[in-house]
């Protein structure tokens, strides 16, 4: 059995500034804005949802069907993917397009000025689970995409009878109130940031008990402070693993979810679920860039005991592929 994992992929441009941009920047002339800076390095980063999420599933030996959109500048992104074992033939490459791409620079403050460009992901609404050996999928994950494909998605897993996790995140803004309580109302687990969570609440207007009425299981990322789940009546407080440094956080929450995917697939409680996505968002943490780290079961395994202790499920985790 395979996860479907849906979402965007993109590349992320990230420059460095080595100044300030406020001091540049005049105030009373911001209506008419024309500046231009000079950075002094720049990395090409592969990312998007969907790519983070299978590439850490495919570390993690988990089965999985990419479903997205690229453009013409990406066949070494979807052979590399490959070349990890994640399942592309769900990935559709646009001739006249170009992938999605995300260009940020941040100057020496921590200050940002950023740019995203949606080329190929908006025409993510062109792939169809019916397309796909949907049989196979024991469960998906919508992440963030073009709205309308993620609309999409919800009522071809919801016809399809496809478990779904749903994980709206960065589409909040963008998607009405209605379909984000039809994405909650069919899912599986919802899954989201702190934030997120009280922009859903304030958007929709559901409280914390509608919500955990309508799906079956909440997930809360909560950064520093770990996450919080809410599933079968009771609450679990995951703990944060510790990063032994921290370099970028982005991407940190597709790592986060490809580890709860492979405790899900593999049946294992929610606390262990749980602590298993903390442990492999560490390894995002440590590096720059969302798909330059690398580990294995054996690594995760033995990283989950140094900080939580034995369990049981650690023995099957290392010997068993993803089920």
């Amino acid at each position: 059995m395979t996860v479907a994992v849906t979402g965007s992929m993109a590349f992320d441009y990230i420059m460095s500034f080595p100044d300030q941009f406020s001091r540049h920047i005049l105030p009373d002339q911001i209506q008419k804005l024309s500046v231009s800076f000079l950075v002094d390095s720049m990395r090409r980063e592969r990312g998007g949802t969907a790519g983070n999420i299978a590439y850490n599933l495919a570390l993690l030996d988990q089965p999985a069907l990419l479903m997205a959109t690229v453009g013409q500048d990406a066949p070494e992104y979807i052979a590399g993917l490959r070349a990890r074992g994640v399942d592309t033939s769900g990935v559709l490459q646009l001739p006249n397009e170009f992938t999605a791409s995300f260009f940020v620079s941040t100057d020496q403050t921590n200050n940002q000025i950023a740019l995203f460009y949606t080329g190929a992901m908006a025409k993510a609404g062109q792939i169809s689970f019916a397309d796909q050996v949907y049989g196979a999928i024991k469960v998906a994950i919508i992440s963030p995409n073009d709205p309308g494909a993620m609309i999409k998605y919800v009522k071809e897993c919801r016809e399809l009878n496809i478990p779904y996790i749903y994980d709206p995140s960065q589409q909040i803004p963008r998607l009405s109130a209605e379909e984000l309580i039809e994405g909650i109302e069919g899912a599986q687990v919802l899954m989201v940031n702190d934030y997120e969570y009280e922009m859903v609440k304030a958007k929709t207007g559901l409280s914390d008990a509608d919500i955990r009425q309508k799906v079956e299981t909440v997930i809360v990322t909560q950064g520093e402070d770990g996450s919080q789940i809410w599933a079968n009546g009771q609450e679990y407080k995951i703990p944060p693993a510790r990063p032994n440094r921290i370099a970028d956080p982005t991407g940190v929450g597709d790592a986060y979810r490809a580890g709860i995917i492979s405790g899900m697939m593999r049946g294992y409680p929610w606390d262990v679920t749980g602590r298993l996505g903390s442990i492999v968002a560490v390894y995002v943490l440590e590096q720059h860039g969302t798909q330059r780290h690398t580990y294995n079961r054996r690594q995760v395994a033995e990283r989950y005991r140094q900080t939580y202790g034995d369990v049981a499920e650690l023995s099957d985790f290392i010997n068993q592929v993803g089920k």
